[in-house]
């Protein structure tokens, strides 16, 4: 059994953040990461934008350069998986049998794409986005395919319609609620995107079920509509979340559900068992200190850096403002903050310039903004949300008043 110091299960970003932010650290100690996948760490959002597309390899999407991990003596073993965890004595065991000893753990598994379970969900041709296989997948049956449907409205969903839809693919992407974007943005940032998607030729359908999906040879087909609708196409990308990679953590004792529950150090119920990124379920102070999980590069991050500062003597606690983005057609999505229980929505410029922030308050202070084509808005708008500023709301929506003015008179 080999044993290291500090063992980090999962080589996404939260992984590789991890091993990264400890050598900066000075911790000289042996580092040693498992991951799923036979890559070396690379970036997960181009997978359903600038990758799907091929517009960027794989060697550029790469976290580091290969020689890296070796120049930091960070020992790597690609293509496993930890199937349990003994955090009495503080091992692991992979699925090929062997096992793996540590004195600290740092959890950083993600998740696995949520699937369907209507019939048919398994067929060739039905595709889900989180890894460079899956995209890998997708761009190989490309020329084949003159329809698509994606399923699910949501980031990711909508960023493959927006490839789909530039390679001249007839899509449709179906949102089983009332807009896109519902579960993370305001309902004007939903119009805008609809507009836009069917602009570009997608067929938005919203308050869309999902019966099954139909096959011939082993292959879809077609989609079929709860309402019995046929919608023929010879590719179907499921967007519809994750479920978060904690099966064994849970197994061996840790508190969690939605996740395994950490806390302010990005600590476990389990002894030296730390867990970061989007399986770590904490309180977050920018959703009212509510238990969220934050599916994000940014939280991946910074959990990482609260660890290894926790493991070299230098503790600080997780307070980072949640950041995302997105990229569709020519649209710069820049979020921060969490717009989750804003009771208003102030709309900063004209959404018809296709350059506009809209600013979410909840009782009477600023939360968070979604910026579209509008980085300065995103960039002075984080003061606004970190300091939880109450600016009234006819300043707010005022384009010609910089933010980084009111954040001054706040």
């Amino acid at each position: 059994m080999s044993r290291y110091e500090v063992v980090i299960v999962g080589a996404g970003h939260g992984g590789a953040a991890a091993a990264i932010a400890l050598r900066q650290n000075k911790f000289e100690g042996t580092i040693a990461m498992i991951g799923a996948e036979p890559e070396l760490p690379y970036e997960r959002p181009p997978l359903s934008k600038e990758y799907f597309s091929g517009e960027r390899s794989l060697e550029r999407i790469l976290i580091r350069p290969p020689a890296f991990w070796g120049e930091r003596d960070i020992t790597m073993h690609l293509g496993q998986r930890v199937i349990a965890v003994d955090s009495d004595a503080h091992w692991l065991t992979l699925d090929d049998g062997s096992t793996v000893g540590y004195r600290h753990l740092i959890w950083a598994t993600g998740g696995s794409p949520r699937r369907l379970a209507c019939s048919g969900h398994n067929l060739a041709g039905v595709h889900t986005v989180r890894t460079r296989a899956d995209a890998d997948r997708m761009r190989g049956e490309l020329d084949a395919t003159t329809r698509a449907v994606v399923i699910g409205g949501g980031y990711v969903g909508l960023e493959a319609a927006a490839v789909l839809a530039k390679f001249g693919k007839q899509v449709t992407v179906l949102e089983a609620l009332d807009r896109v974007l519902a579960r993370v943005a305001g309902a004007p940032l939903s119009r805008f995107y609809e507009a836009e998607h069917r602009a570009h030729g997608v067929d938005v359908r919203l308050e869309a079920k999902v019966d099954c999906m139909e096959g011939k040879h082993g292959r879809v087909c077609a989609v079929r509509l709860a309402d019995g609708e046929m919608l023929p196409c010879e590719m179907v990308i499921v967007g519809i979340g994750i479920v978060p990679a904690v099966e064994p953590l849970i197994a061996a004792g840790a508190e969690g559900g939605n996740g395994v529950a950490v806390d302010a150090h990005c600590r476990t119920s389990l002894p030296d068992v730390f867990a970061i990124g989007d399986c770590a379920l904490h309180s977050n102070v920018f959703a009212d200190n509510t238990r969220i999980r934050l599916e994000s590069v940014q939280n991946a991050n910074d959990q990482a850096t609260v660890v290894a500062r926790g493991l070299t003597g230098n503790p600080i606690e997780y307070r980072a403002v949640p950041w995302f983005w997105s990229n569709q057609y020519d649209l710069r999505l820049q979020t921060v903050g969490l717009s989750i229980g804003h009771d208003q929505c102030v709309p900063r410029g004209d959404p018809a310039t296709r350059s506009f922030s809209l600013i979410y308050l909840r009782d009477g202070k600023v939360i968070a903004l979604d910026c579209v084509n509008a980085t300065k808005d995103y960039v002075q708008g984080r003061a606004l949300v970190i300091d939880g500023a109450r600016i009234a709301p006819e300043q707010l929506a005022d384009p010609a008043t910089p933010l980084k003015e009111m954040a001054v008179s706040a």
